[in-house]
């Protein structure tokens, strides 16, 4: 079924329809879910539960709805419970479930649940870059601060979020009008659109926007036009008294825009590239006001919601929406842009690698697109949801949405906290060049990632026609740049952490035939840490090499062979040894090789490189190795 994309509990949603057949026993609750009156829906399939008449589709049932309430403790255990009775149970649960643990700071058991997340899904952008970056949590969590972030004043009991400031003027959005319908998703008021004025540090008289923005249907977030003209906000499917939904009965989002007319936002248009049949929402506009950006599920999108840019047109019109790309968008959920004057585009999403829930991760300009995205880090982010960023960076000061109060025992409403920025970062420009070793020429479309000391992945970028491509990296901090390139071996540099300023480091490489052999590739030894199988940082890196060799000649067939130093009985080395082949070629296929080129076999400790009895540090580590055999070319 069609993705669906709606606004509640602060946020906008995407969810794909369940193919699971309903039974009469759950009639009542899917109507509530179907509904998306998760309240209520909670209440009949606990009953179910209490009744002993569970079964994997009341567990995922119970656990989506805690999941979109943001009861994570809730929603854990309901996607453990699915998992464990359902068969064939899906990708994204398994995702959500891995979410949910990482919400609950359980890290250990969130990237066991990301590992079958990623067999599942090997060739999903989230399972890629987890596979790439599996121990990216510590630096998240260790980092230093470079914000403080406290609460606002103003937010209520309600739903609050959204925080936008023009002037002395801070828009935001909120559930509190008691006058307005309650709405199924949390039983809260629909949402509108307010206004207050700053006051020294506080914010005061506050008050419904004055016009016809608000409507007796939830409003979304706003963005207003750098000569202060024009606002545009995010509403249900409403205009003219006429609520429109879809060809599925569902009232999408869209996109209007207002103008200031004697002090009030009134002229209500809807904009051009608004569809009854998907949802348009979440916008920000460049500083020349010259550009819109926004979130969507319109058909051709990567995930559950991209991130788009549309030209605004000198006389008011748009052109055609464009996708922001692999780089920004994942299989996950994009949302709320934001970008400062300095042109960083800042969003929130749950598919980037975060700290669960929605992170909010930040992106600078770079050429007509964005650079590497970078996660905001601590305390902006925490493991709730933290969302509807923005910044003013001459004042060093902006706003943050967060339901991160839920993990404290509370209520899961959406709150706006201020940020204030405590450490000036310190950064140094690395242009990275990458060249043939043996002709010296430049190598475009080449690709380079960046590693700090700690083994995570800091950025992705491609070489441009002049094999350069520039990395902006934090000051006093030591880097590996790994170079892959097709038809070449990889290659690796360092930068250390005296470097100041503006770098430039040149990476060789050489062709790939070097390492093809009569019957083998021939790698560097790919390395397994002592009765583990996870694979290292450096075995990722050759097996990139033997990734480039199979796309260079697709006919190709390799067949892996995984050993294991005598250590340990010979049965468990065994075991170990599979689990390191497939894990080797699970690497390979999540790289976009098909399964059908690819296998593996465990031989233990049967065929050692160096037979030994009493062996040494160093003959353990080479007998504990895998050998790629040319089984046709």
């Amino acid at each position: 079924m069609r993705k669906r994309y709606y606004i509640a509990a602060a946020l906008l949603f995407m969810f794909s329809g369940v193919a699971n057949a309903q039974k009469k026993s759950t009639k009542k609750a899917d109507k509530h879910y179907d509904r998306l009156e998760y309240v209520e829906a909670i209440k009949d399939y606990e009953k179910l539960v209490s009744k002993g008449d569970a079964d994997a589709y009341v567990y995922e049932r119970l656990a989506d709805s805690y999941y979109n309430l943001y009861n994570t403790k809730q929603a854990e255990r309901y996607y453990k419970l699915h998992l464990k009775a359902s068969s064939n149970a899906s990708a994204e649960a398994h995702y959500r479930y891995a979410q949910m643990l990482k919400a609950n700071k359980k890290f250990d058991a969130s990237n066991a649940a990301m590992q079958d997340f990623a067999s599942k899904a090997p060739n999903d952008e989230r399972a890629k870059a987890f596979k790439a970056n599996p121990d990216y949590l510590p630096q998240l969590l260790n980092g230093e601060p470079r914000f403080a972030v406290n609460k606002l004043q103003l937010n209520t009991s309600y739903q609050d979020f959204g925080a936008y400031a023009v002037g002395n003027k801070l828009y935001f959005v909120s559930a509190r009008n008691k006058s307005r319908r309650d709405y199924g998703w949390n039983d809260q008021p629909t949402l509108d659109i307010y206004e207050a004025t700053k006051k020294g540090d506080s914010y005061t008289d506050i008050k419904l926007l004055d016009g016809d923005v608000n409507s007796k249907y939830h409003e979304g977030t706003v963005s207003i036009t750098p000569d202060g003209k024009t606002m545009f906000f995010t509403r249900n499917d409403y205009s003219d008294g006429d609520y429109e939904k879809d060809s599925n009965g569902i009232g999408q989002l869209k996109v209007y825009q207002a103008k200031l007319i004697n002090g009030e936002w009134d002229d209500i248009q809807e904009v051009s590239f608004n569809d009854s049949e998907y949802s348009t929402g979440h916008t920000a506009i460049s500083p020349d006001g010259k550009t819109l950006y926004f979130s969507s599920d319109m058909p051709g999108g990567k995930g559950m919601s991209d991130l788009y840019k549309v030209e605004i047109k000198s006389n008011g019109s748009f052109g055609s929406p464009q996708n922001l790309g692999a780089g920004i968008n994942t299989e996950g959920r994009e949302g709320f842009p934001f970008v400062d004057s300095e042109g960083t585009l800042y969003f929130s999403s749950d598919g980037q690698l975060g700290l669960g829930g929605l992170d909010v991760f930040y992106a600078k300009t770079s050429g007509d697109g964005f650079g590497a995205v970078k996660n905001v880090g601590q305390p902006v982010n925490s493991s709730g949801d933290d969302f509807a960023y923005s910044y003013d960076v001459e004042k060093e000061t902006g706003f943050v949405s967060s339901n991160r109060g839920a993990l404290e025992g509370k209520v899961a409403n959406d709150n706006i906290y201020r940020v204030d920025q405590i450490q000036i970062v310190e950064e140094i420009m690395v242009a990275s060049t990458v060249i043939n070793e043996e002709t010296g020429a430049e190598i475009a479309n080449a690709q380079v990632v960046v590693y700090d000391s700690q083994e995570n992945e800091i950025a992705r970028e491609m070489t441009n026609d002049n094999g350069v491509v520039n990395f902006t990296l934090m000051a006093n901090e030591p880097y590996v740049f790994q170079v892959n390139a097709e038809d070449y071996e990889s290659n690796a540099s360092m930068v250390g952490e005296d470097a100041e300023g503006e770098v430039d480091l040149v990476i060789e490489l050489s062709p790939i035939e070097k390492i093809i052999q009569e019957e083998e590739v021939v790698l560097n030894p790919i390395m397994f840490d002592f009765d583990k199988s996870n694979i290292r940082k450096q075995a990722a890196f050759e097996l990139d090499k033997l990734v480039a060799v199979m796309k260079k000649y697709p006919e190709m067939k390799i067949k892996v062979e995984a050993h294991t130093d005598k250590r340990g009985a010979a049965n468990y080395n065994q075991q170990l040894s599979e689990r390191r082949a497939q894990s080797t070629v699970q690497y390979v296929i999540s790289k976009g090789i098909d399964e059908s080129r690819i296998s593996g076999e465990g031989l233990g400790e049967s065929a050692p490189k160096v037979d030994c009895d009493s062996c040494t540090e160093e003959q353990f580590e080479l007998n504990r190795r895998s050998v790629f055999r040319i089984i046709e070319k």
